[in-house]
């Protein structure tokens, strides 16, 4: 196989075209058996196939600068770059990221996992190049859905505006993870399918045929000027506007055509885009026919006994939204990995996809909320990071009723330290107004839901990607007294306070401290991050209860946190053990891998717990 000899980019410099054909047939076939066995991104780097081959054909990496956006395409690249024998191991614990990776490979010149970020970075670095006094290429690639994002939009301005040499690959396959939506979805779509530009193109390979006797150089630059002729017949030209020499659409299969362009714009100074066009999961007849489903290949195939969170949250809120008008429902490029997919069937009227773009849906649900509607935004924790000033400045500021429905809280599993839940409760409870919360089970999340949707003011339901427990759902949604703990087992030992599926660790963790060691401990599901439960906290310290707090989120300015500083404003002294994720990123790997890294298992807590009863003095106070 030709893929084996592969091992370093200058490997593809030496291929004959057809061994070129023949490698990228390889690649799929790699892919396919490879992805289906480990999981992981498969339509993406499909799709990309040729144009990674290209890119390594025509530029000299590390020594020039490749910066993929997202990184879901990054397969290809990383099979290029001499990591082929490290794809079993994709995505596993302590093997291959799934996302370009800067200390996994001095290929990767930029870590990602977020959409819209590599024409920013790739004009930093473009910008130190020219400061350094250094002369290697610098090229991005950005996909159409990540062209939606505003920072996207932001650097193509000051690109253009910089005028320093920068290639942009557009990567236009009309999906991100669901099909693209917008403005600039149906700008690009009018750019592929403008008829001017087919019936130009025709007149002038007619001319070229006509003329007898063209020399070599003459007919390559007239093939040149037909190629760009796309940039002469389009109207609005969005991206020469921005300051960028535009070429393209190119067939992103066709290896001769993305060879000959991309040396062409090698030689260009500048901002240049070219715009490539891509079919996302090409090669698999099925990927081809289904993208969205596609997009990844789940680690393993099983059969679900209960939902997911997001699962119920969507079946709840399409309930909810029969009896109540006000109720709208918002995603950014996310409706069938938040669920809202579903919604958008039953209320398509109701239901807005902005595309990958939280700023703006944040500001969205806050106008939505002020002309008096109740807007529901489903969105990842780690996504809603990007909508931070916008929660702060246009939702909290004001008192709006926005709830946010903040999915993937906690660890994630396989997509690693980019998309771990780990920050929001630390960065949403530091805000005045907002009511921040997460259910111990599915049935809590409906109650949840119900009760923040009655709450005037912003609201935050965090839930985990994670299956529910399969306990009995309430006929009819019961509301939560805001603000009060649940105390789910009584002990005299010691408090575990638990917060969403540290619930259940804690139940574990006392069961096995009754059974092993005769330590009684009770077990309070918090609930309520803020409002806290300051009353039973202080309560408990006021009796000398030791205490030990569990969350699945960032230590640091978590629920913990909160239960010390509710004893430090009452002025309580008691011994209190916080735990949750540690001060640094959490890498990928499985769930249960995780929490063993991070000492929240059973196991790991019993130490714990001795650490902290061998600072008590007395026993036998009662919770």
């Amino acid at each position: 196989m030709l893929l084996d000899q592969v091992n370093h980019p200058s490997d593809v410099k030496s291929l004959s075209l057809e061994e070129l054909h023949q490698l990228a047939r390889e690649i799929r076939d790699f892919l396919v058996d490879s992805v289906s066995k480990t999981g992981g991104h498969f339509g993406a780097n499909l799709g990309v196939v040729e144009l990674t081959l290209a890119l390594h054909r025509v530029y000299d990496s590390p020594r020039d600068k490749l910066v993929w956006d997202v990184g879901h395409q990054a397969y290809v690249h990383k099979l290029l770059t001499g990591r082929r024998d490290r794809f079993p191991t994709l995505r596993k614990y302590g093997g291959m990221a799934g996302f370009p990776k800067r200390n996994e490979s001095e290929h990767d010149a930029f870590g990602v996992g977020h959409a819209s970020t590599s024409i920013s970075a790739a004009l930093g670095m473009a910008v130190a190049r020219d400061l350094n006094g250094e002369h290697h290429r610098v090229v991005c690639v950005i996909g159409d859905g990540a062209l939606t994002g505003g920072m996207a939009m932001e650097a193509l301005n000051h690109a253009g505006d910089i005028g320093t040499d920068l290639t942009v690959i557009l990567n236009d396959n009309e999906m991100s993870i669901a099909p693209n939506v917008g403005a600039v979805s149906r700008y690009l779509t009018k750019v592929r399918t403008d008829p001017a530009y087919s019936r130009a193109k025709a007149e002038v390979e007619q001319a070229l045929r006509r003329m007898p006797g063209l020399g070599p150089r003459l007919t390559k630059a007239l093939e040149r000027v037909k190629d760009s002729l796309r940039s002469l017949v389009v109207a609005g030209q969005l991206f020469e506007a921005f300051g960028f020499k535009y070429f393209g659409p190119v067939d992103g299969h066709d290896l001769p055509a993305l060879i000959r362009v991309l040396e062409d714009v090698k030689r260009l100074r500048g901002p240049v885009l070219l715009h490539v066009v891509t079919e996302k999961g090409k090669g698999y007849p099925l990927a081809e026919q289904a993208p969205d489903k596609f997009h990844a290949w789940p680690s393993s195939a099983r059969k679900k006994a209960v939902p997911a969170y997001h699962e119920v949250f969507s079946n709840t809120l399409i309930e909810f939204a029969k009896s109540d008008s006000r109720i709208v429902a918002v995603t950014a490029a996310m409706p069938s990995g938040t669920g809202l997919d579903k919604f958008a069937k039953v209320f398509p009227n109701r239901c807005f996809d902005v595309g990958i773009a939280e700023q703006h849906a944040t500001t969205f649900c806050a106008g939505l909320a002020a002309a008096g509607k109740r807007p529901v935004f489903a969105v990842y924790s780690t996504f809603l990071q990007r909508g931070y000033d916008q929660v702060i400045h246009d939702v909290c500021i004001q008192n709006l009723p926005v709830l946010f429905a903040v999915d993937r809280a906690g660890l994630v599993g396989q997509d690693g330290e980019t998309h771990q839940g780990a920050f929001d409760i630390a960065y949403l409870r530091t805000i005045p107004n907002i009511t921040v919360m997460m259910p111990k089970d599915e049935n809590e999340l409906r109650n949840m839901l119900w009760t923040g949707l009655h709450i005037d003011g912003p609201v935050a339901v965090r839930y985990a990607k994670a299956d529910g427990l399969g306990v009995e759902l309430d006929a009819r949604p019961q509301p939560l007294p805001v603000g009060r703990a649940e105390v789910v087992r009584t002990g005299s030992d010691l408090a575990i306070l638990a917060l969403g599926p540290m619930v259940q660790v804690a139940q574990q963790l006392a069961d096995t401290l009754a059974t092993r060691h005769g330590i009684s401990a009770g077990v309070v599901n918090m609930r309520f991050v803020k409002p806290l439960d300051a009353e039973l906290v202080v309560s408990l310290g006021k009796r000398g209860v030791p205490m030990l707090t569990l969350e699945e989120a960032s230590r640091a300015g978590g629920m913990g946190s909160a239960v010390l500083e509710a004893l430090s404003d009452a002025g309580v002294l008691t011994p209190v053990l916080c735990r949750g994720l540690p001060d640094r990123f959490i890498e990928h790997g499985s769930r249960d891998d995780q929490l063993k890294d991070v000492d929240l298992t059973v196991e790991a807590l019993l130490k714990d717990v001795w650490r902290l009863l061998e600072s008590v003095p007395t026993k036998n106070v009662s919770i």
